[in-house]
């Protein structure tokens, strides 16, 4: 088995990409609310194919892997990521310098 860092670029940024999708593809499920403090979400066919297809298509390179996890919809990811963004851009303004 092969390391990532073995693998060409073009292998590491798929490889990076299955696993977006597979932190993505585990929802929050109403069934399992007991199990994992998570409120349980329903999120649409059409809304799972087109966070998938975003995935895919490398909208989602720079978001953290653990802000695709346990989530609804791709969009709950994408303002999660905008707040990180906008926390770490408050927390320079703040400091004068970048972290």
């Amino acid at each position: 088995m092969l390391g990532i860092e073995e693998l060409s670029r073009d292998d590491r940024d798929t490889v990076s990409k299955a696993r977006r999708l597979e932190r993505f593809l585990t929802q929050p499920f109403f069934t399992t609310e007991q199990f994992t403090g998570k409120k349980g979400k329903l999120v649409s066919l059409e809304q799972t194919l087109d966070g998938c297809e975003r995935i895919l298509s490398g909208e989602f390179s720079k978001t953290s892997e653990n802000a695709l996890y346990m989530i609804g919809t791709i969009d709950e990811a994408e303002k999660a990521h905008e707040a990180a963004d906008d926390t770490t851009g408050t927390e320079q303004t703040r400091t004068g310098r970048t972290t």
